[in-house]
């Protein structure tokens, strides 16, 4: 019974110390904050993206996008040109059919839509 008496008393002292050490221990890592969670793979917190951003595009792939958008550009400046050219012989011949006092609804349509398209193709040519 002695022997009985002694281990629990034994065990009653080991349990008390180790709440003694584990309470500060506690204490201690319940001060500090969590550490931060980690995403999985693919979310890197930007929606809709599922790959970290990458270095500068490569300087030859620029040259030819704008060598690409100027080609275009330009290209359009001439098929609107050609297209001036042609409402602008059609108005000249339209206003040589009439007389000085009668001046055709199509006429002013005409040169309406002349003036549009100059006016974008000079936009155009600006930049």
């Amino acid at each position: 019974m002695k022997i009985l008496c002694s281990a629990l008393m034994g065990m009653g002292l080991m349990v008390g110390t180790f709440g003694l050490l584990a309470a500060p221990a506690a204490a201690q890592l319940s001060s500090q904050p969590f550490p931060p969670q980690r995403q999985p793979p693919g979310q890197l917190g930007r929606p809709g993206q599922d790959e970290p951003p990458t270095a500068l595009p490569d300087p030859s792939i620029a040259q030819r996008q704008a060598r690409l958008r100027n080609n275009d550009r330009q290209q359009r400046l001439v098929a609107d040109t050609d297209k001036l050219l042609v409402l602008a012989t059609e108005l000249k011949q339209d206003v040589s059919k009439t007389n000085q006092n009668v001046l055709s609804v199509d006429v002013i349509k005409k040169a309406e839509e002349i003036e549009k398209l100059a006016h974008s193709v000079k936009e155009r040519m600006k930049g």
